[in-house]
């Protein structure tokens, strides 16, 4: 199972292709913004700012919001103050969840995170009691990879590697994402999605129909809300 929820993925391309949009590209481009505001402006300088460049155009954002986005982070345009924070929940089940945020008011998004944990049979937890049961790896999507590849991939040091319905995901060590990324590169091999994610160290099954479905519509909740970047979950959908 991929770190985070097959399910928000999903969401997040059909979110792409419909009404939510707009809520989409404001998550893209406040992830630019913090990323510019952290290593400056320029993607080939800054490897967390080209990730999130590539995750935004892979969500179709035009080429103005991304400038603007970088603009606002270096420095060179308004704008809240934005800053990323890790929230920790329990969801239905006894789920795990790590809430990635991105936000100009603190205050104000973890009482909306409270909010729709409570709400949808969950609940904010204190520091570690959900991050200790994860792993922050890097992770690389692809459609297909060849038997000789893999065996190149596992040469060049990755962690591991998962064959699923949707393609291959490769996991990293953090630090070496972006050196697998340049090797797939030159091998003339396309990425469909590389970034930096929370990866549970065991995985779960919610059995009750009834906790799953609760899952779904915290997550739904929790996809609506602006701030919120990227949500990770232990629990296979």
């Amino acid at each position: 199972m991929s770190g985070h929820s097959k399910w928000a993925k999903i969401h997040r391309q059909k979110g792409a292709a419909d009404a939510k949009r707009g809520a989409l590209f404001t998550r893209l481009g406040n992830a630019i913004t913090v990323a510019a505001k952290e290593g400056g402006g320029d993607p080939d300088m800054n490897f967390k700012l080209k990730l999130a460049i590539d995750k935004a155009k892979g969500g179709n954002m035009p080429k103005d919001n991304i400038e603007r986005a970088i603009a606002r982070g270096t420095g060179d345009s308004g704008g809240e103050a934005l800053e990323e924070a890790l929230y920790e929940g329990f969801g239905p089940g006894g789920s795990g969840i790590l809430i990635q945020v991105v936000t100009d008011n603190k205050n104000r998004t973890v009482a909306d995170i409270k909010h729709i944990l409570s709400k949808h049979g969950g609940n904010l937890a204190t520091s570690n009691a959900v991050a200790w049961q994860f792993e922050k790896v890097g992770e690389i999507e692809l459609k297909q990879l060849s038997d000789e590849l893999e065996l190149e991939l596992i040469d060049q040091g990755i962690k591991d590697l998962v064959h699923h319905d949707e393609g291959v995901t490769i996991y990293t060590q953090p630090n070496d994402l972006k050196k697998i990324q340049n090797f797939l590169a030159e091998k003339n091999i396309g990425v469909e999605e590389a970034e930096i994610v929370m990866r549970p160290k065991d995985s779960k099954k919610i059995e009750d129909n009834k906790e799953a479905n609760q899952l779904e519509k915290l997550f739904a909740a929790l996809d609506d809300n602006p701030d919120v970047n990227n949500v990770f979950t232990n629990v296979e959908l």
